[in-house]
């Protein structure tokens, strides 16, 4: 955020203020059953959403002349299904478009599954695309589109851009290596003339997006990045899902209503609950190399550690490096022998004594493991080679292999059991490209990929089939692997390897916050432990990586504990930018969540190291014009009655006298007299 000297010491965010709560409207509901219609209806037959090109021939006009059928069923009270049949009545391939309209949001969803039912291979089939549509837009429309940066483990994670899409502008996206959210992101929000729409890409692998407007309209183009294959009899492979949420109003009330189908539909439940922040969790990974130098008795310490200092810690994190080989080979060398290192000094009762000890103290446990990867000389390459994308040297555990699919399900099962884990974390330090492509033949471009993201997804199905309830934590060298699919099955913990440096996680909570409402970070005490630094990684979910054996400043990290268990339930509210994304030292960084059911929110403002600004002043978001609202500075506890309107309209004044500096302002509904 750029501030103009005129201003001096006290200038006005430039971000405009949402008088609205955020609610379904019926114009987003209209928006959304139109485009169902619109694309999904039984004329819709030779107008597909999606394309593809089949023996050189394009689907729009292939399709005309294929047998068609359509159907629909109730799924549940919140979800209508319908399922577009095409197939060649020579070749028998046969396409089915499963979408799904959800009845209380104005989201539609579909995937495309291609399937040969013949007894010979099918002609080929290229450059398959799961959204190859246009929405017509008159040409004097303006159209933004706001998107994000993914995680490259720098200070720009999840930077917050925007583009303007006029006629004659195109733009792209595609992850590096295969992991999904690597570099980029696959959620987009178009916003057009006081409304818009969100767009997402739900594919665990490599895919690509390109938008480009003309004078007929925005054109929307994504799916699998590379596809260029023959089926073989009896195949069947998918598109990629493209979920869309329409909305009125302001882009960031489109975010909002994300935030909250993503709340309520989408995020794993835990054992049958809805996760609620606060979640924190504690671990000893920088102390002992991750876990190749922990044992038991070290791992107990820690955690009485931790919960005599007064810190309820949900979860106790057990990292990479508990399996045999890890202490000498260090832990990614030893990743493919998935036994836990049952030495004297190691884990002679295994992991289970310190998870029964964990419980025992209330207190849960999460395991890290990263099953797709298979080093050389470790149990996977040394039994069975055919099984990795790599061979006996080392690789990818081929997913789309059902050997391997079912040894691995099983063996990691028992493992979840026999150990007692109650969160089951799943790391993939390894670009997956490089080995899909190389395993492909020149008329098979993209199997290999398709197969792996389709056993990848039925895995973690699977294991939490097996153990009803369980939360999945997933990790990619951090965030690179938190797409749609993936997070409808596991919450993200971790949400960058990019961690405790302030600025960067200040920015990655305000960028991130936009599309996932629930995710995690660590914090510790590199530099010096600070109110600055603790609250620059606060987020839903925290990961405490203190050293409790060594004297710690217990008094502050007490008072931010219960700063971060008194305002963490509003993470789950509407999410307000209060600056622009921004990195520079020079700047203020701040941000508004806002629960309308509770009327209760919060304000995270950030002065950085070189600005010259103490104060700042922020125009509030969501609240009741007519109320009185009772405002705290939590460092000052000094709480004052603020209307509502006051709020919104005259703004916030937040002084910070430190550079670098952090105030936590939370505020609450007076009760009507």
């Amino acid at each position: 955020m750029k501030v103009s000297p005129m201003v001096a010491l006290l200038f006005a965010a430039a971000m405009p203020a949402w008088l609205y709560a955020i609610e379904v409207k019926k114009e987003d509901m209209a928006d959304a059953q139109q485009f169902m219609a619109a694309r999904f209806g039984a004329h819709t037959m030779a107008e597909p959403v999606f394309s593809f090109v089949y023996d050189g021939k394009v689907s729009k006009d292939l399709l005309k002349s294929w047998t068609f059928t359509s159907s629909q069923v109730s799924l549940d009270e919140y979800r209508q299904q319908t399922v577009l049949t095409y197939t060649d009545p020579a070749a028998k391939l046969e396409v089915k478009c499963v979408a799904v309209q959800w009845l209380h949001f104005p989201v539609v969803e579909w995937t495309v599954y291609l399937t040969n039912n013949s007894d010979a291979d099918s002609l080929l089939i290229e450059n398959l695309r799961a959204i190859d549509t246009i929405i017509n837009q008159a040409e004097n429309e303006p159209i933004i589109l706001h998107y994000s940066h993914g995680d490259d483990q720098s200070i720009n994670n999840y930077a917050s851009r925007q583009s303007d899409m006029a006629v004659g502008s195109e733009i792209q996206f595609a992850p590096s290596g295969g992991r999904p959210t690597s570099g980029a992101w696959p959620y987009y929000n178009f916003e057009i003339a006081g409304k818009g729409f969100l767009l997402a890409v739900g594919w665990p692998g490599q895919w690509s997006s390109k938008f480009n407007r003309d004078n007929a309209g925005l054109n929307l183009n994504a799916g699998q990045e590379k596809t260029h294959f023959v089926l073989l009899p009896g195949e069947e492979v998918r598109t990629p899902l493209i979920a869309m949420l329409f909305y009125n109003g302001d882009w960031i009330r489109g975010q909002n209503l994300w935030r909250q189908w993503m709340i309520k539909h989408n995020f794993p439940k835990d054992h049958g609950k809805q996760l609620q922040p606060p979640v924190l969790a504690a671990c000893s990974s920088h102390q002992f190399g991750e876990m190749t130098q922990a044992n038991e008795q070290n791992q107990k310490d820690f955690i009485d550690g931790y919960l005599k200092r007064g810190l309820k810690i949900d979860y106790w994190w057990m990292d990479a490096g508990w399996y045999v080989g890890a202490a000498e080979k260090w832990w990614f060398l030893s990743a493919g022998t998935w036994e836990v290192d049952r030495r004297p000094h190691r884990f002679p009762n295994g992991l289970r004594a310190v998870s029964d000890y964990a419980h025992s103290q209330n207190v849960k446990i999460i395991v890290w493991f990263e099953p797709e990867r298979a080093a050389a000389e470790t149990w996977l390459t040394e039994n069975h080679p055919e099984w990795i994308l790599g061979g006996k040297r080392g690789g990818l555990l081929n997913l789309g292999n059902p050997l391997a699919w079912d040894w691995l399900v099983n063996h990691i099962d028992k493992l979840i059991k026999e150990e007692g884990i109650d969160l089951y974390r799943q790391d993939f330090n390894i670009n997956p490209l490089e080995f899909w492509q190389a395993n492909d033949v020149e008329n098979r471009q993209g199997i290999t990929e398709n197969k792996y993201v389709a056993g990848y997804l039925a895995y973690w199905d699977e294991l939490q089939k097996r153990n009803p309830g369980m939360l999945i934590d997933s990790c990619a060298s951090g965030g690179r692997r938190n797409d749609l699919e993936t997070m409808r099955r596991a919450v993200p913990l971790l949400r960058s390897d990019y961690i405790f440096e302030p600025v960067g996680n200040q920015a990655e909570s305000y960028g991130l916050s936009l599309w996932l409402p629930f995710y995690g970070t660590a914090f510790s005490a590199p530099s010096g432990y600070t109110a600055y630094n603790h609250r620059s990684n606060m987020c839903p979910q925290q990961i405490m990586c203190f050293d409790v054996r060594t004297q710690l400043d217990d008094p502050l990290i007490r008072k931010l504990y219960q700063e971060w268990l008194d305002i963490a339930p509003n993470y789950y509210g509407d999410f307000y930018p209060l600056t622009a994304w921004n990195v520079a030292e020079t700047d203020w960084i701040a941000w508004q969540f806002n629960r309308t059911d509770t009327n209760t929110g919060f304000v995270s403002a950030f002065r950085r190291g070189h600005c010259h600004f103490r104060i700042a002043e922020f125009k509030l978001n969501g609240l009741d014009p007519n109320a009185d609202y009772l405002v705290e500075n939590t460092d000052t506890n000094q709480p004052v009655i603020k209307t509502g309107v006051e709020l919104m309209e005259k703004g916030l004044i937040v002084e910070i006298t430190e550079k670098p500096g952090s105030a936590i302002i939370k505020y609450s509904l007076v009760p009507a007299q």
